[in-house]
């Protein structure tokens, strides 16, 4: 392709946004990388093609310091350096993060003994996950960290594309997370660590109205380097990616998570111009929320009727309507709140997150978790240091319905040793014990006791008793109805006695037996 092709598609492109580097990065810094001690570590760049490329401060630093590293020898300069390379760690680990934090850990070993110069692919500070690793714990150790300038992939893609990506506004994505950092941009886009034609897949299913056509640069700057326009159905089948693929958009039809984009400008727009949307605050929409929130959950506990994996395509069409009304709730509130400049959705979303990856350290970090309770005690304990409260009933929000909030206070107490041996029997006791107390007096106080105590029970039997009444509620109900059917008029119904009304619920428990 032409260099007037590739300038007259950049000028497609007319948001001047600036060029942004967008990342996927951990909310926080893995102090478990740090050792100790630390001498002197040097990070290099091998530039983007051959040894042509590096530059002579880089050569000269190569080779003086003996100890050198290479994150990858799969690139065209690596061979100017005899050195052991990383590509062991890449074949060994499922993840990329896992990767990057081994290569992390191994660098900051190797400096706190011994001069180390790191070499990596095109420029250290160019999508360089394990650069920023190093660097985030160089500020906790007694290291001396340089980074050498050099030539980056960057600097070849603008050189062929002929696009200043300043005026351009080009965003540079990392095609590991395209989907997520993408999210919301309409181009154009650069996405580089396009490596293997599974990255492109992923690259062409986050869009649901794709652009026509895509770049594809391969190997610039080697004699074989390629660049081809294609088709998007073809992005995944036009040549075999490898670790020197990138890509290019010059303009994007619809923006990335294209529906959360259009979603959160209609709630800006309904914020101002509907007269019921502007006079609304968080304590106004508290009802809503508490509505939507029981009108997702009386779906839930309809699918429940169900296997998990069976499909009900009328359940499910309601479920995603009651999930988007509870959206709604969720974008308006974080809308208010952006308001008055406190937080966005954006930051919702963040924060969440972050907590999550926060608190799942046996996905995300070194913790072990072979079992579903021991990931839940992790959370907890996690939960706990984060809060720092003083008691670990601390944060049950009172606002639950009375059987949740009950349920929830025992299972905190009997987690901090307040539980008593003897399992269930023990709370039957208790259920008698109590029942002869409402008897001598039939109070407000004593009937709390006594389902405080019809709650151990459930607890005991790992039985959620929020739900277990409900069910109980909705049988009734789905009884009483068939008896008012039986009855045929509230009038025969109110007339009735109790040896009817006896025949008539046993005739409507039958009816629920036979349908079931």
């Amino acid at each position: 392709m032409g260099a007037g092709r590739c300038r007259a598609l950049a000028r497609r492109a007319t948001r001047c946004v600036g060029f942004h580097r967008s990342l996927h990065r951990p909310a926080r810094r893995d102090r478990r990388l740090s050792p100790d001690v630390a001498g002197r570590l040097t990070i290099v760049g091998l530039g983007p093609a051959g040894p042509e490329l590096i530059t002579p401060q880089v050569t000269e630093r190569l080779a003086a310091t003996p100890t050198v590293r290479l994150r990858t020898a799969r690139h065209p300069a690596a061979a100017v350096v005899e050195a052991p390379s990383y590509d062991h760690v890449y074949e060994a680990a499922d993840r990329f993060a896992d990767v990057y934090e081994e290569i992390a850990r191994d660098l900051l070993a190797l400096a706190a003994v011994d001069d180390l110069v790191y070499a990596v692919p095109g420029s250290p500070l160019v999508l360089e996950r394990t650069v920023e690793l190093v660097r985030e714990a160089a500020t906790d150790m007694d290291l001396e960290l340089e980074i050498l300038p050099a030539v980056s992939f960057l600097d070849t893609v603008w050189s062929r594309l002929q696009v200043d990506p300043i005026e351009a506004g080009v965003r540079l994505i990392d095609g590991h997370v395209f989907a997520t950092a993408a999210a919301g941009q309409t181009g154009p886009l650069l996405v580089a660590h396009a490596h293997a034609n599974h990255v492109l897949s992923d690259i062409k299913l986050a869009f649901e109205e794709p652009p026509a056509t895509a770049i594809i640069l391969q190997r610039l700057g080697l004699p074989d380097e390629r660049i081809v326009e294609v088709a998007w159905a073809d992005l995944d089948r036009e040549l075999e990616a490898d670790h020197l693929t990138s890509l290019y958009l010059p303009e994007v039809a619809e923006p990335v998570a294209h529906e959360f984009a259009r979603f959160d400008e209609l709630v800006r727009t309904l914020r101002d111009e509907c007269p019921w949307d502007r006079k609304q605050t968080h304590a106004s929409l508290r009802r809503h929320l508490l509505e939507e929130t029981h009108e997702v959950l009386e779906v839930l506990d309809a699918r429940a009727a169900l296997a998990d994996t069976a499909p009900d395509p009328d359940l499910d069409d309601h479920l995603a309507e009651e999930l988007g009304d509870l959206l709604y709730q969720i974008y308006f509130h974080a809308r208010l709140a952006s308001e008055r400049g406190s937080f966005t959705v954006a930051d919702v979303a963040r924060g969440v997150h972050d907590k999550l990856v926060i608190r799942h350290p046996h996905v995300f970090g070194d913790v072990e978790a072979d079992d579903a309770e021991t990931a839940v005690s992790t959370w907890e304990e996690i939960k706990a240091q984060e809060k720092q409260r003083d008691s670990v009933l601390d944060g049950i929000p009172p606002s639950l319905p009375g059987l949740a909030l009950a349920a929830k206070i025992q299972k905190k107490a009997a987690s901090a040793g307040f539980d008593w041996d003897g399992g269930v029997e023990v709370a039957y006791a208790d259920v008698e014990a109590e029942l002869a107390e409402v008897r001598d007096d039939p109070s407000e106080h004593e009937v709390g006791d006594l389902l405080f105590a019809g709650v151990q029970v459930a607890r005991r039997l790992d039985v959620d008793p929020e739900a277990a009444l409900r069910s109980a509620a909705q049988r009734f109900a789905s009884r009483f109805r068939r008896v008012e059917v039986l009855a045929g008029s509230p009038e025969a119904l109110a007339a009735a006695d109790e040896n009817q009304l006896t025949a008539w619920w046993a005739v409507a428990k039958s009816a629920e037996s036979l349908a079931d």
